[in-house]
Formats: C-alpha cells, structure tokens, sequence
C-alpha cells in the first residue's frame, strides 16, 4: 500500500501534469471570459441591428404528425409528434460558434502584438577562417588547426 502511494505522489506531482491543471482551469476561466463578452457586449448590439432574429424555432416537416397539416409553431409540431428537420438550432449554433471564434481570434491576436519579440540569442561559436571547423567566440588559437585566430573585435572592424 505505501509503495502504490509513493507511485500515486510522483505521478501526480510531475510538473507537466501540474502544468496541465493549471492550464485547463485557466481555459475554463478563459472560457466564461469570451463567453461574457459575446453574450453581454456583442450580441446585444448584433441583435439590435438584426431586428432580434432567433433562428433556433425554424424547422422542416420531415413526416406529418397527428393532425397532419401545416404546423404552426415547433411546439405544436412536436406535440402532434411530428418528424422534424430542426435546422434552425444548427444555424443558431453556427453564428455563435463564428462569433466565438472571432472574438478569440481577436484576443490572441493582441496578445501576441502585447509580447516582446523574441530575439535570438548571440553565438557563442564561430569559424575558424583557415580550417572552417567550430570554435568559442574567446578562442585566441584553434583547436583543431592550431592557427593563432583573430579576436572578436579585428574581426568585426572594417579593414582600412
């Protein structure tokens, strides 16, 4: 029993499985965030311009129900037991997923621009002008060759 503990401490402590954790409640939380911001701040005005369009009571009568006839609301078509193509859930769900999309499309594109630009790190190595193999930035002689090389500086100063 104590060594499947010691087991169960070190997989669940291992630092990508913390990571992991973090991360997933951090989406969650990230989550509730785009969600509040298209639900509270885009879709009012969206719904303003549309007139309050609401496509999720749009269906297709795929087989008549009892009564039989043309039905007036999807309540009264599912009552009646009729068969429905109900597309217009699908096309509510469709905005909304564009409309999420867009929004963290437009937040990861910010936060990127909010991030320093990543610059790549001096070499620490360069090569050695007689032989061409690799040697430390510092190295007054090369290893392999044994030719005395010029420092850093002669290197980097026009000839003249």
């Amino acid at each position: 029993m104590k060594k499947l503990w010691s087991e169960f401490k070190a997989f669940a402590v291992k630092g990508n499985m913390v990571d992991m954790a973090v991360g997933v409640m951090i989406g969650a939380a990230f989550g509730t965030v785009v969600k509040s911001i298209v639900d509270d701040l885009l879709m009012p005005p969206i719904g303003l311009i549309t007139g309050g369009i609401d496509f999720s009571d749009r269906f297709v009568v795929l087989k008549a129900g009892d009564p039989s006839g043309p039905y007036e609301s999807l309540v009264a078509a599912t009552e009646a037991g009729a068969v429905l193509l109900r597309y217009g859930r699908s096309a509510n769900a469709l905005i909304s997923f564009l409309i999420v999309a867009m929004v963290l499309f437009l937040i990861v594109r910010w936060t990127n621009r909010l991030r320093s630009p990543d610059t790549p790190p001096a070499p620490k190595s360069r090569a050695c002008p007689f032989c061409m193999s690799v040697v430390h930035e510092k190295a007054t002689r090369c290893p392999q060759c044994t030719a005395e090389l010029p420092t850093v500086a002669e290197v980097a100063a026009p000839a003249g």
